[in-house]
């Protein structure tokens, strides 16, 4: 199946506008902020709490999605005698933001920032979140500087947190940052943390954590042009992504070292979730060896191959269940994330989600051994809950808007017979599953006469594309 292939849809943009405004009324989002929020978030911009630690020398650089603003890292990796430092810059809303002032009750209603094709609903008030409080290039930001050393082997010897003034050096992309890679030309950091990556993902394959590496589908719109398409992940995002974990790893280390905080928790599956899964793969044809482990299986698998994309969906299912536990004092019965096989938080997207804030206080106030401070320790509690309403707020919103592109990409082109691959059969009604399509790049419910091919090259027919309901459905053609 192809992974990469990008395809572009003059839509209709009266009834995408229309479409997107529906989902937000039906879903409660908070378009706006409040006058008094907007006011507030305006004079903490203008009146940052800088650090006196001044790191302005490190040349961190960011490395997002093009376009973005709301730079939550900013990094610098480097070998040393014994092995690696990786310096991790991240965004202090804490240097704005006052526990109980407008723009910080207002966060913790919202939760995290939504995102949904063109539009974002975010955490904080613009003039923060892609503004004062951003890490943008050459611009003095205050920032909880952390630096992890690393052995030889990758494992950490060393945590440190604290407050510092910062300044990016750059605001790359990844696929601008991936080409240079290729072509021989980029800065010798990026080969460091090519190294400090593969090093954290043989880790994790020692540990049995797991990652599934599905194809993305994402919607980009560009001058009024939705674009869907399935996209196959760099090299540079995964490497990138280890510096996030191995900080989430870091910060939940030294929680759970002085029993305080909150961490980001999977339990491990049912014994008989397992076992299904070995049942979807013999029926898949695809050998599962007894003697060969869920993680050892998983990284067997080969996302290309149309057989193998309905198994890794079919593996899904087993990593439901994630959560949030805070704790002072006494650990949690479950501390763990079962799929990266540690204990782990979020802390490195303090612009984005709530909790992060949270989190980065406490490793602060750990590594300068002084107590946490009274407002965080009274928020814990509470934010389990409120992260989790607004995770499902906003899954329900990124499913409504891929939902509604996919309906009005193919609403004139219902009764039209796709090339597509079965990627799931409902364990209730072997008639009926899910169906990738190629082109356009379309996930959405099919059925059949009888049971369907999982797994199995398909052609179908479009029966069902429809905006208003924002429904895309199909049948197997004969």
């Amino acid at each position: 199946m192809p992974t990469t292939r990008r395809i572009h849809i003059q839509a209709d943009d009266d009834a995408l506008v229309q479409g997107m405004r529906d989902i937000q009324a039906a879903l409660k989002l908070p378009l706006a902020f409040p006058p008094e929020v907007e006011a507030a978030a305006a004079r903490a911009a203008a009146n940052p709490r800088l650090p006196e630690l001044d790191c302005t020398d490190i040349a961190l650089v960011t490395i997002d999605p093009p376009g973005s603003m709301d730079l939550d890292q900013a990094m610098y990796v480097e070998r040393t005698g014994g092995g690696y430092r990786v310096r991790y810059a991240i965004a202090d809303v804490g240097a704005f933001v006052t526990a109980g002032d407008p723009v910080d009750l207002e966060a913790n209603r919202r939760g995290e920032t939504m995102y949904g094709a063109d539009t974002t609903i975010p955490l904080h008030p613009k003039v923060l979140s892609e503004g004062a409080t951003s890490l943008l290039p050459g611009q003095l930001r205050p920032a909880l500087l952390w630096t992890i050393e690393l052995d030889k082997g990758g494992g950490i010897s060393g945590i440190d947190v604290r407050r510092a003034r910062v300044a990016s050096r750059a605001k790359l992309d990844y696929a601008g940052v991936q080409r240079l890679i290729d072509a021989g030309t980029a800065d010798p950091m990026w080969a460091v943390l090519r190294e400090i990556g593969e090093l954290r993902r043989q880790r994790e394959f020692a540990r049995g954590g797991i990652s599934l590496p599905l194809p993305e589908q994402e919607i980009d719109v560009v001058d009024g042009r939705w674009t869907l398409a399935f996209r196959a992940r760099l090299p540079v995002e995964d490497w990138n992504e280890q510096i996030s974990l191995l900080t989430g790893m870091a910060a939940a280390q030294l929680m759970v070292q002085a029993k305080v905080g909150l961490l980001r928790t999977l339990p491990e599956p049912e014994p008989q979730s397992l076992q299904r899964l070995r049942i979807t793969a013999k029926a898949l044809a695809i050998d599962w060896p007894p003697a060969r482990s869920y993680p050892d299986f998983i990284r067997s698998l080969d996302p290309t191959k149309d057989t193998h994309v309905a198994m890794l969906t079919a593996c899904t299912t087993v990593l439901r269940g994630a959560g949030y536990v805070a704790f002072t004092g006494e650990l949690p019965a479950q501390p763990m994330q079962w799929a990266l096989a540690a204990e782990y938080t979020h802390a490195t997207a303090p612009l984005r989600r709530l909790v992060d804030r949270y989190t980065g206080e406490v490793c602060v106030a750990l590594c300068a051994k002084q107590p946490v401070p009274a407002w965080v320790l009274a928020a814990l509690p509470g934010l389990p809950a409120t992260m989790q309403a607004s995770g499902h707020r906003a899954r329900q919103y990124e499913k409504a808007v891929l939902d509604l592109a996919e309906a009005e990409v193919l609403s004139a082109r219902v009764g039209e017979t796709f090339a597509g691959a079965i990627v799931e059969v409902a364990s209730g009604d072997p008639g009926k599953g899910v169906v990738i399509v190629r082109d356009p790049a379309i996930e959405a419910s099919v059925s059949g006469a009888s049971a369907l091919p999982l797994g199995a090259d398909v052609k179908v027919r479009l029966v069902e594309a429809d905006p208003a309901t924002r429904t895309t459905r199909f049948e197997l053609a004969e």
